[in-house]
């Protein structure tokens, strides 16, 4: 089992985010939560020396050869600007911007993750994905996920008009329920929720501290045996919620969020 290990400095903290779903409903109403997302990067600038972007920043992500989608220049920027300040940045690619190419490790720095990964901080053990896909369950999705992935499929995609392609994309990324996450907002239960389940096969042969995940959009902690903790990171659509990490780690709200966390 490959693991990074990150010696955390003193007074310095690792902070993890996931599910801005940026560009969604419309770009107008996707800018408000940017700018609250920029404002939060603000905050944590001073004393992060880790950040974990869990996946799905944009509600749709393509890279062709000389075109990106447009938008989300300042979201950019401060990224870029963390990672000038000497922060480290790790992103974990999700389901909706899975075809992620080198862009942000090329133009800003960022390591970029496709899989699960292991690390070790503070003397903790964490394993940490965006969640899609992984334990039992979401068989639709896994079938989606396989033909998005597919080379042809991809190859058939990237020669569309970027204007037609983003249009398109755009639509299923917010009508598909299997796909924008609208069908799975309520908490199932620790015997349905896949993540979970997934989580707690892990700890039958793995000695893990934090399982950290996106995905889900609801945010929550759980216990699990031996001592384990379950952490799902909710979004940046209704909860601005985040992970923060020093000697233990809190699941917080961001001050200008609209809701406070569900209680688990």
């Amino acid at each position: 089992m490959l693991k990074t290990i990150i010696n955390l400095e003193p007074g310095k903290k690792v902070y993890f985010a996931s599910d801005q779903h940026f560009g969604a409903p419309t770009p107008k109403e996707s800018k408000v939560r940017e700018e609250k997302f920029i404002r939060w990067m603000d905050e944590i600038k001073e004393d992060a020396q880790v950040l974990f972007l869990m996946g799905d920043l944009f509600d749709f992500w393509h890279e062709w050869k000389h075109v990106i989608p447009k938008g989300y220049v300042r979201v950019l920027g401060k990224i870029a600007e963390l990672k000038d300040r000497g922060i480290h940045i790790y992103f974990f690619v999700g389901n909706h911007d899975l075809w992620m190419k080198d862009y942000l490790e090329e133009e800003i720095g960022c390591t970029v993750f496709y899989k699960k990964q292991y690390f070790e901080m503070g003397g903790k053990q964490f394993l940490l994905a965006h969640g899609d896909g992984l334990g039992p369950g979401d068989k639709g999705y896994k079938r989606m996920k396989k033909l998005f992935t597919n080379p042809v499929a991809q190859w058939f995609f990237k020669w569309l008009h970027p204007d037609i392609a983003m249009k398109v994309a755009l639509y299923l990324s917010q009508k598909n329920k299997m796909i924008s996450g609208e069908e799975d907002k309520a908490f199932l239960g620790e015997d349905k929720e896949f993540l979970v389940i997934y989580s707690k096969e892990k700890l039958k042969t793995e000695k893990i501290d934090y399982f950290i995940y996106g995905h889900r959009h609801l945010p929550m902690v759980l216990d699990l045996e031996p001592k384990a903790k379950y952490v799902n990171l909710g979004d940046w659509i209704s909860y601005f919620t985040y992970g923060v990490f020093e000697k233990e780690f809190e699941l917080k709200t961001f001050a200008d969020g609209t809701k406070k966390l569900p209680l688990r």
